[in-house]
């Protein structure tokens, strides 16, 4: 990691630029794939998933055979564990559920809100280096409860043409139905445009690498909504001598092994303490499977010693983290100045971890700085919410001059007309 001590605002943006791949002729390359989908259909998604995951797919979508087989397979201990997970996902996101409120403006004049869900909503689950099956949960399960009449998922096969088992079984859990062997951008693109075999979505949702995010991006232009702009994962973690350096190294790892191109920065004002937590990083990193991928991360990552608590905090809201540790003894004041974060952890037992699997906030969050305009995935991103309104004869003769006068001033005669002939036919009953 690079180390940093009390470094002038002027440098923090480039201290903290993120590993971003060089995306010259990016956007070219994807629009060319989804510019093929939308034209030939199923045969180019066997053609793109050959081509990009080795694989000759004669059905796209998961059998019959399939879900059962995939349910036999995972554990007992596995199933409990994702069955406590869904539940605490469940309780968190049904909480969200708000109560109709009608509002009357001036006496005749009512106005409400009502939410009803996205009919058709497009889930991508990465497979790539690790099957996140968790992040099924995270998003069926808020669609659900919404109420989305049709839920489709996409997530790439393995080199044998099989999803993952976990995968399935966390979809059957939630309450998915169609699930489809596709990765990538050919899975953005058969959710966008539909063909032969996908249905196509009003709205797609999920994370995914610069591919993947390309393609959301272009295809939400035209053709479908999207939930955010969500690329290669991140987590800032802020400590002070009161945290534990074991735990704050274990953090950073659990990061940093997601990918070669994920971020990991420690802000502290103990020096001592930086030293201690690249001593436990060295120590830990020996243990993982995916060591090599975390070296990676690393190498992307930064360490900044700052002493002036108000300094760090400027920092967390210009770097606007993906997830956000405060690992302090004055957590909870600190965490009231923050306003850019995707998911905040408070103290020394609150680890990342337990966002992403299990304690029911939803992972699917903003990433490279798209916190300071994005909430992570909530039931309202799968709820759009109509306006109605509701004016008696008394509220029009109340409002009605008020928005004749109004329309009259932008020049609009035929808005303030239709107010004329309605307060004039409420004259003529009157009179």
């Amino acid at each position: 990691m690079k180390t940093f001590v009390n470094p002038e605002k002027s440098r923090w943006s480039q201290i903290l630029q993120r590993p971003l791949m060089d995306v010259s002729g990016l956007y070219e390359t994807v629009q060319g794939v989804l510019n093929e989908i939308k034209q030939k259909g199923d045969s180019a998604l066997r053609k793109y998933t050959l081509q990009f995951d080795g694989v000759d797919l004669e059905k796209l979508q998961v059998s019959e055979e399939e879900w059962t087989e995939a349910e036999r397979q995972v554990e007992p201990e596995l199933k409990k564990a994702i069955e406590l997970a869904a539940n605490n996902i469940e309780k968190f996101h049904g909480a969200q559920k708000t109560e109709i409120r009608k509002v009357e403006t001036m006496p005749g004049v009512s106005c409400w809100q009502k939410a009803v869900p996205i009919e058709k909503v497009g889930l991508y689950i990465p497979g790539g280096t690790a099957p996140l099956f968790s992040t099924v949960l995270m998003l069926a399960i808020p669609a659900r409860i919404a109420g989305c009449r049709e839920i489709v998922l996409c997530t790439p096969p393995g080199k044998d043409g099989s999803v993952h088992p976990a995968i399935l079984f966390a979809a059957k859990y939630s309450g998915v139905k169609k699930v489809f062997k596709l990765g990538g951008v050919q899975a953005i693109g058969a959710m966008a445009y539909g063909t032969e075999s996908v249905p196509k979505a009003d709205k797609i949702f999920g994370p995914g690498n610069q591919y993947v995010m390309a393609a959301k991006q272009l295809v939400s232009i035209n053709e479908v909504a999207i939930d955010m702009p969500a690329g290669p994962s991140e987590v800032m973690v802020v400590a002070d001598k009161s945290a534990d350096p074991a735990f704050i190294a274990s953090d950073l790892l659990s990061q940093a092994e997601h990918g070669a191109d994920s971020q990991v920065v420690l802000v502290t004002n103990n020096e001592e303490l930086a030293e201690q937590v690249k001593a436990q990083i060295n120590l830990q990193l020996e243990k993982l499977p995916r060591k090599e991928l975390a070296e990676k991360s690393l190498k992307n990552s930064v360490l900044i010693v700052m002493e002036d608590e108000q300094k760090i905090v400027n920092l967390i809201n210009e770097y606007a983290p993906e997830h956000l540790i405060l690992s302090t003894k004055n957590y909870s004041e600190l965490a009231e100045r923050v306003f850019n974060a995707g998911s905040v952890f408070l103290g020394n037992y609150t680890p990342e971890s337990a966002g992403d699997y299990a304690s029911g906030t939803n992972h699917t969050l903003p990433t490279n700085g798209w916190a300071r305009s994005y909430s992570g995935v909530n039931l309202d991103s799968f709820i759009k919410k109509i306006t109605f309104q509701e004016i008696t004869e008394e509220g029009l003769k109340s409002i009605g001059p008020a928005i004749e006068t109004m329309a009259a001033a932008e020049q609009l005669e035929a808005h303030k007309n239709a107010v004329t002939l309605r307060l004039k036919r409420i004259l003529l009953d009157e009179g």
